[in-house]
């Protein structure tokens, strides 16, 4: 389990992360959804060490994320960040070897040979393995990006805004491989997205986020109403069953 205590993070005078208090459970999907600025990415960052937090503590099934050495916490705790810059030319291979490094070491045994392959196949990646990033897709790169967090073999699985720039077909494909790794193998994914009806679909918790603070969390059918949606977002949202998932629209 995550568990977050009185987190914050400011940046100057402006609190971003405003005294967050939340457990995140285990196994399963968990959306981070609202507003832009509502600290969403800020949140997941502190809870992968990569921001330092003013306040507050965040533990990883008891492990104190500020406290534990590195490569403790990367064996148990994966994340793929919202940009993803390479300068060497590499393939999808060499890519996804990258998240075998906390077991590695940078010298790939047989066991990691398998996770690797394990990962570019279940990405469905076979035929790209030895094409260079450059040459693929921004679809093809983001599925490589995400296999290369598989490899890293870890129980908690953090991507922050993993559909950006993809388009619908893409995004669904990404969303559905998600909902297998936490239903297959037993994952615990937690990802901060803007379509709230992709949360809706594919997540089993959701924490609602807003000006720093969590303003709603809970299963889909309890956040994703026309009345949370309209607070939240401050526009007029309408939510439907359609295909017995929940749906908002929210334009005219």
């Amino acid at each position: 389990m995550i568990d977050a205590k009185g987190v914050s993070k400011r940046y100057g005078e402006t609190v971003v992360v405003d005294g967050v208090s939340l457990q995140l459970p285990q196994r399963g999907i968990t959306s981070i959804i609202g507003p832009n600025g509502a600290g969403k990415s800020t949140l997941l960052g502190m809870v992968a060490r990569l921001l330092p937090m003013n306040a507050g503590t965040v533990t990883v099934d008891g492990l104190d994320v500020t406290r534990t050495p590195g490569d403790v916490l990367a064996k148990r705790l994966a994340i793929l960040k919202q940009e993803n810059q390479i300068a060497a030319r590499l393939t999808v291979d060499d890519l996804v070897a990258f998240g075998r490094y906390p077991h590695s070491k940078g010298r790939l045994t047989v066991t990691d040979r398998s996770k690797i392959d394990e990962a570019i196949g279940y990405l469905s990646l076979e035929d790209l393995r030895h094409r260079f990033l450059d040459e693929l897709s921004g679809g093809q790169r983001q599925r490589a990006y995400v296999a290369m967090v598989l490899a890293q073999d870890t129980d908690y699985v953090l991507l922050d805004e993993p559909l950006n720039n993809l388009d619908m077909k893409h995004a669904v494909a990404m969303m559905r491989f998600l909902r297998r790794a936490a239903s297959e193998l037993g994952k615990t994914v937690v990802v901060v997205l803007h379509d709230i009806n992709f949360a809706s679909v594919y997540s089993d918790h959701i924490v609602c986020m807003r000006e720093g603070r969590v303003a709603h969390t809970g299963t889909p059918a309890e956040v994703i109403t026309a009345e949370i949606m309209r607070a939240v977002y401050e526009i007029d949202v309408r939510v439907h069953t359609i295909g017995g998932q929940l749906i908002s629209i929210y334009y005219d």
